[in-house]
């Protein structure tokens, strides 16, 4: 039984060696206007998710740019003998949620007070690599 955990333990550990994980909290933009961005690079090869996020108009895609290039370093720092053209990384998985609301207060007719939420968001990024296992 021992041997066993051990085998899956180390493919796991493997496994986990691939991918590469980078974290954005707090970022003060809102959720729905992120997932827009986040939405057009998942899935897609990191080189050209960061020439789509270059060139893209979004506020938002500055930040994401920044944030899948600490993956790819990432993803780098871990697998050192490995280059990034040749592991063809790709965005596996991005996913926006939110982060905390700031209510602020705004002056409104009639003495009354009207709400401000000033929304931010976390956003999680995982890249992976698409080497072709080859079984011995």
């Amino acid at each position: 039984m021992g041997a066993r955990k051990k085998m899956m333990a180390d493919r796991l550990k493997s496994e986990k060696k691939e991918t590469a994980i980078a974290k954005l909290n707090d970022c003060p933009t809102s959720p729905r206007k992120m997932r827009l961005v986040a939405d057009v690079i998942r899935g897609v090869e990191v080189n050209r998710a960061l020439d789509i996020l270059k060139y893209s108009k979004k506020e938002a895609s500055g930040r994401l740019e920044k944030l899948l290039r600490s993956a790819i370093n990432n993803w780098e720092a871990k697998n050192e003998g490995l280059n990034v053209d040749d592991a063809n990384l790709y965005v596996k998985e991005i996913f926006v949620n939110q982060g905390r609301t700031l209510k602020r207060m705004r002056p409104a007719p009639r003495g009354r007070a009207g709400r401000i939420r000033k929304r931010s968001n976390h956003v999680t990024v995982i890249v992976d690599s698409k080497i072709e296992k080859t079984e011995e």
